[in-house]
């Protein structure tokens, strides 16, 4: 549909989704990290995104921005390991750089998506390639800046972000990890989806679900 509102509350669904994707794909992303990690990627993300809605219920919010600062505050308080301080520092990242406009365009979600990639490689050091997040972030931050330079709708900008997110988790299985306690497994890393590379491919296509609702 047209004309779809980046507002405050779609920001809000786009979370409630990403709380109730992760619950239900909790087990999957527990059993890629238990190939290659802690076996506790499902478990840490259900846990921190259900702090994030238990902190969001109930309370009215200024902006997507300040909406988004809260969220990554949560996650840092609430999940333990990598997972937490990088997710938590994607989204305080693109809450800040929305500011307090009460509407985002494709253009300033655009911008926000790539602070928040900037955020979480000056916290892991990772590049594409690594076989981390960033694999599946960086492609879906250049295809949402694409179809925002091509004046695409927000619904057609998620959506290129969301299935390039996916293809760029699909395309860490044959890569052998550079970052992360994956690296240490050397090539016995190949052959596996990286957890977080996954999850990130989670929340891109949450985010698409909430706008083409």
């Amino acid at each position: 549909m047209a004309g779809t509102e980046l507002d405050t509350a779609l920001f809000a669904a786009w979370i409630e989704e990403i709380s109730r994707t992760v619950r239900t794909e909790k087990d999957r992303l527990t059993r890629l990290d238990a190939a290659i990690g802690d076996a506790d990627h499902g478990t840490n993300l259900d846990r921190g995104f259900t702090a994030v809605t238990q902190e969001l219920a109930g309370k009215e919010h200024d902006s997507p921005g300040s909406l988004l600062a809260l969220v990554g505050s949560t996650l840092i308080r609430k999940v333990g390991g990598a997972s937490g301080p990088l997710y938590g520092m994607a989204f305080r990242e693109a809450g800040k750089a929305l500011g307090d406009v009460s509407e985002v365009s494709v253009a300033e979600l655009s911008t926000a998506l790539e602070a928040a990639l900037s955020g979480v490689q000056k916290l892991g050091s990772a590049v594409e390639g690594d076989k981390t997040m960033v694999d599946a972030l960086a492609p879906a931050v250049r295809a949402l800046a694409q179809a925002a330079q091509e004046g695409k709708t927000p619904q057609e900008a998620v959506g290129a972000a969301a299935s390039a997110a996916l293809a760029g988790a699909e395309a860490t299985v044959p890569m052998q990890a550079r970052k992360g306690r994956a690296s240490y497994l050397g090539p016995r890393s190949v052959g596996h989806e990286d957890p977080g590379a996954a999850s990130t491919a989670l929340v891109l296509d949450a985010l698409r679900t909430a706008v083409t609702r």
